[in-house]
Parts: C-alpha cells; structure tokens; sequence
C-alpha cells in the first residue's frame, strides 16, 4: 500500500489524481490532502478518502471543516501545505499552481519524500536548489505533465545512451495559425478554451501564449539534465504524441496515448510498476490516424523564445520569468491589460533584472518577491 499526500487536490490534477487512486484503492491510500477555495469538492474528498491530515487556505475554513470530520487533523496556510509535504507518505503529488509550489517540494525532499511533480514552476523558479538538494537525499523526482512523463518514458532503459534532443510536444494552443494583429482583442473567455485539455485557468493562459512550452523547456533542461538548445518544439496540433527522444544514432523514441492527464499521473503513481486503464486506450484508427507537425511561430508567440533566453542567461533570470508571468496572466484574467502585454511585460522585467549566478532557496524567495512587486508597478503603469 503506497501512501500518497496531494498538495492541490481539489484542482484539476488533484481531481484526477483523486480517481485514479479511487479505482485503485487496494494500492494507493491517501493520508493528507490540500484545498485552495473549493470547500465544496474538498468536503467530497475527505469524506471519501478520510486522511489523517487535511490543509485549507485559511484558519476558518479549517475551524469549518473539523467540526464537520472530527477524526481528521487540520491546518492551513502556507505553513499547512509544508506540513503536508513533509508527512510520513511515500510520495508527494504536487499539483499547485504556480510559485506555491516552490517549497513544498522542497520540504518534501528534505523530509526524504519522493515526488511527483506538476508544478513546473518549482524547477522553473528554483530549479538548481531542487535538482541538487533530489541527489543529496537520493530522492525520486516524477514527471505528471504529460511531456515530461513522455520523455521520462522513452528515457527507461536508455538513459545512458547519448540525447541529441528532446522533442516537446505543443497543441499550438486556442490561437494556433493567428498573427500577431489578430491577438490583440483577445479576451479572457476565448484564451481559456484549449482545444484539447481540461485544465485550470494559469496553466490554460500560458497554452495560449505558448509561456506554457516555454516553462516546460526550462523544466525539461533540469529534470533530464539536458541544454536548452537540445530542446525542440513540436507544433502537433491533435496531441496524441505527448513528446519524445532522439537519440545520436538518429532513432527517435516517443510515447504516445489519448490527451488525458490520468496517463501520466497513473505513471508516476504506480512507477516502477503500471496502472491498468483500459477505458483509455488509444485508437490508433481514429484520433490518431491523422498526427500533423508544425513548427511554432515565434514571431507571433514569442514567449518560448523569452524563456528560452532566461534559461541561457541562467541564475535568477528564470525566477524572474516565472514571477512576471504569474502576476501578468493574473491581470489578464482580471482584464487589466492585453493578452499580448503579457510577454510585453515578461520581456520588460527580465531587461531590468541583476541576476544571482547561483542562487540558495532563500534568494530565489526573495528575488521572485521583488520581481512581483516590480511587475505589479508596471501594470499600474
């Protein structure tokens, strides 16, 4: 029986990670889980998965919600979400979104709890400090996007055979085969509707910008320990190949499977083993009978190439990134500017940045602090 924590549950990962381990009860067994504002569905879960520990936003929705379930214990907060992470379980689905996700993960590995990660932003912001802190516990690190999971996959049994690159897969996002003069009336409404995947509202924006591909570059470059230039993008608009390998004897290895993020998260949860899923078996005569690849234009989406850039620059210049693009996205969605003032804005504070070569959890807290402070004035602006 593999005990696992969810940070995030409520939200679109959580949700699904809570049906995988559903259908398999006998396996998995959920012992602390964590909610943002949806009390309703919160209340679902814990009825039905009853972990010992459970962790609201704030203190009086936890006072609520432990008069309702007296046998389970409760906090909240910032500090909630680290006292979770750090819980006796075997593994840790982190699935917040955003910088959140930064130190959970860490107190994670600390407490010597493997994880499985679909918070791209904690290697994106902190990635140096994570990756070094994986090999000084000898902890596991577990892909849940799907293009991560993808190369995770194709990289079993080859890892010490030589990459040329990685190929991430892209969908192209609800605006693929637009120009730049068409995107900007672009409201919210119509950046939030991906013509594959059911996500949440952050991580939808940044498919429509394509920051989302840019973000999973840099989160790629730490996790398999490649350069940046050794990452392509792949435009395949029916997202049935989720991303792939290739190797220098020019053999390409990729992984394919219907758009559903269960796949990934029943791979990491299971892992070293395999979860049967059979209502979502891939139908090589119908959905995937037609994969088309394209390359991405950059011109237009220009956000893969600022992330690209601040990957190349290193230091504190993905910190920077990150931060800008939350606070940015976030005024976006409150129609507080354009949709395309967001990489306007990215771009705008990474030229202003001083960066740290190496920096310590601390710095990186400190950094992604200044930059949302500084991103805000430049929306006010």
């Amino acid at each position: 029986m593999k005990k696992v924590a969810i940070l995030g549950s409520t939200g679109s990962i959580g949700t699904q990670s809570t049906d995988v381990i559903g259908k398999n009860r006998e396996r998995f067994e959920v012992t602390a889980m964590t909610c943002g504002n949806n009390l309703a569905v919160f209340r679902k879960q814990l009825a039905e998965h009853a972990p010992k520990l459970a962790v609201c936003r704030s203190q009086d929705d936890a006072r609520t919600l432990s008069a309702e379930f007296p046998d389970i214990r409760f906090s909240w907060g910032e500090h909630g979400l680290i006292e979770a992470a750090s819980s006796d379980c075997d593994i840790v689905i982190n699935a917040l979104t955003g910088m959140l996700g930064l130190l959970p993960t860490y107190a994670a590995i600390v407490s010597g709890n493997d994880v499985a990660l679909a918070n791209k932003e904690t290697l994106v912001a902190g990635g140096n400090v994570i990756m070094r802190e994986l090999e000084k516990r000898e902890r596991i690190l577990l892909p849940i996007d799907s293009e991560h999971s993808a190369v995770f996959q194709c990289l079993e049994g080859n890892g010490e055979k030589r990459i040329r690159r990685i190929l991430l897969t892209c969908s192209g996002g609800p605006f693929r085969g637009l120009k730049r003069e068409a995107l900007k009336n672009i409201t919210p409404e119509k950046a939030l509707k991906h013509p594959n995947w059911s996500m949440g509202k952050k991580i939808s924006i940044d498919s429509a910008t394509l920051m989302n591909k840019g973000l999973e570059m840099i989160e790629a470059k730490w996790m398999f320990d490649v350069g940046i230039d050794d990452i392509e993008v792949l435009v395949h608009p029916q997202s049935i190949m989720h991303s792939g390998v290739e190797f220098e004897d020019s053999s390409v290895i990729a992984q394919l499977g219907v758009p559903d993020m269960r796949v990934p998260i029943a791979v990491a949860l299971a892992y070293p083993e395999r979860l049967k899923l059979p209502e979502l078996q891939l139908d090589f005569f119908d959905r995937a009978s037609n994969m088309t690849f394209e390359k991405p234009d950059l011109d237009t989406f220009r956000c893969i190439l600022l992330a690209a850039a601040a990957a190349r620059l290193g230091g504190t210049y993905t910190t920077v990134l990150n931060a800008a693009n939350e606070v940015l996205v976030q005024a976006f969605l409150e129609r507080k500017i354009g949709f395309l003032q967001i990489e306007d804005g990215i771009e705008r504070m990474l030229e202003r940045h001083d960066s740290v070569a190496d920096p310590d959890l601390e710095t990186i807290v400190e950094v992604d602090k200044v930059t949302r402070a500084e991103t805000a004035r430049y929306i006010i602006c």
